[in-house]
């Protein structure tokens, strides 16, 4: 369910989720992996963390440390979420995939037409929760990592197998496709960008 509710914190490590619109699996059709990985590199490359992702076909989970940089949290998320849509259109035009740009194109509301959007990617807004305590951090975790096993998805045996995942560094001990800080360094960084 999103949340219409703004991070007040300029800071803070939160369970982030954002979907496809529909639900309908986006990033596998266009194999957009890659573009959320892009994304955490440039929240990296301004000085936040990852402490853990899943990307699955049709929504993100991921576990951020954000550090202040003068923006809100939800303009940073937000940013992301319209970098990701323009590179899943582009592909989708790519491919010549007339019927789900059609589709997309019916979702967007008439206010958001009316501010010249032709495309309704992802639902309106994202999920987060506050993560202040390593257990809570762990918790959160093991939900995303278990994610590809689950109900429908199905995608691996095991959670350190899907290749989209943080849970091979925290299960095998070896790098996933994407490097994430381990939730357990946080206590050694200062979000002002010293290390303590």
């Amino acid at each position: 369910m999103p949340v219409k509710v703004s991070i007040k914190e300029p800071l803070g490590t939160y369970f982030i989720t954002f979907t496809c619109a529909n639900w309908l699996p986006l990033i596998q059709l266009t194999n957009a992996y890659d573009a959320v990985y892009k994304w955490f590199y440039t929240l990296v490359k301004n000085g936040h963390h990852i402490l853990g992702y899943v990307v699955m076909p049709n929504h993100v989970h991921a576990l951020i440390s954000f550090k202040n940089i003068g923006q809100s949290i939800n303009t940073l998320v937000g940013n992301g979420k319209r970098f990701m849509a323009y590179e899943l259109i582009k592909r989708f035009e790519a491919q010549g995939e007339t019927k789900v740009l059609t589709h997309l194109q019916l979702a967007v509301t008439a206010k958001d037409r009316l501010r010249n959007k032709k495309h309704e990617v992802w639902k309106y807004s994202f999920d987060w929760k506050d993560c202040q305590t390593n257990e809570f951090m762990l918790q959160k975790l093991n939900y995303m990592h278990l994610n590809p096993c689950k109900g429908k998805w199905n995608l691996s045996k095991t959670p350190e197998d899907y290749e989209h995942s943080s849970a091979k560094f925290y299960i095998c001990g070896m790098r996933g496709v994407y490097p994430i800080t381990n939730y357990l360094e946080l206590a050694d960084i200062d979000f002002t960008g010293d290390t303590i």
